[in-house]
């Protein structure tokens, strides 16, 4: 079995993908969000490791594009702490640096931190190890990148500042993501897509449908359809099982109150 995430070794999307599946498996790793869900489409490997969700930044929507475009499911999540750490070369020094490199969302999650360095240039880069190999392999004192301390171990540097986030509790949710939909009775929690008609009420009526069969709703995430119309479709994670009769009757009750209702994974709730 071969497993594929999105950045380099060293990145959280690694870190993620070992503490679901262990190390025993030969993993791959991808540049872009896409190449997984390409990779999957061409069958070179069997799951796709995505982070989803941060606790203080939120959702990585592009994600959930994807999710739709593909059509593919979510089978598993992992939860994973973000401890980042500012790293450079060795002897480099914080008045000398110039530019910092790190995943956008590494810089939201640090940006109290990055207000001591108002000299430093921002550069955005695909994945915060990426970011840690580049700063390596640039041999400048005046680089750093913002990342992992396993990041730093992996491509020899050395932490300049540690734990530089503005949460202490800095958690990314991780999805595995799989061609086809599983189920099996330890799977609890489930992911679904919808859209609605252009109606007053017509969200408050699907929301009613949940809360009628007491089925727990913990996440709802809006995307646009894409065509210009300011239409959305929305996201909605729920605890429970699609063989669960109140889950039947609930799924029955939103396909009539929505349009285009899909499952979109079923899976072990791990948050």
């Amino acid at each position: 079995m071969i497993l594929g995430f999105q950045g380099v070794p060293g990145s959280y999307s690694e870190q993620a993908l070992l503490k679901y599946f262990g190390d025993e498996y030969e993993k791959k790793c991808y540049q872009n969000f896409e190449d997984v869900f390409v990779a999957l489409q061409n069958e070179q490997i069997k799951y796709g490791v995505l982070p989803i969700e941060n606790s203080t930044t939120g959702s990585i929507t592009q994600n959930y594009d994807l999710l739709k475009k593909f059509g593919y499911f979510i089978v598993g999540e992992v939860s994973v702490k973000i401890e980042h750490h500012l790293l450079g070369l060795k002897g480099a020094k914080l008045s000398q640096l110039t530019h910092i490199y790190s995943h956008p969302q590494g810089f939201d999650q640090c940006s109290e931190y990055l207000k001591k360095l108002p000299h430093c240039q921002q550069v955005a880069y695909h994945n915060t190890a990426i970011s840690a190999k580049f700063v390596h392999e640039s041999n400048s004192l005046t680089n750093a990148a913002i990342g992992s301390k396993r990041a730093a171990q992996l491509y020899g540097l050395e932490i300049l500042d540690s734990q530089i986030s503005n949460a202490k509790e800095n958690v990314t949710r991780f999805i595995v993501v799989a061609k086809h939909l599983e189920n099996d009775p330890s799977c609890n929690k489930m992911t679904l897509i919808f859209n609605l008609p252009d109606v007053a009420g017509s969200l408050l009526g699907v929301l009613h449908q949940f809360a009628e069969e007491s089925v727990n709703l913990v996440k709802i995430e809006s995307r646009p359809v894409g065509d210009g119309s300011f239409s959305y479709y929305f996201y909605v994670d729920i605890i429970g099982n699609k063989k669960d009769e109140n889950i039947k009757r609930v799924l029955e009750k939103v396909k009539g109150e929505s349009e285009n209702l899909r499952i979109l994974g079923c899976y072990k709730n791990n948050i």
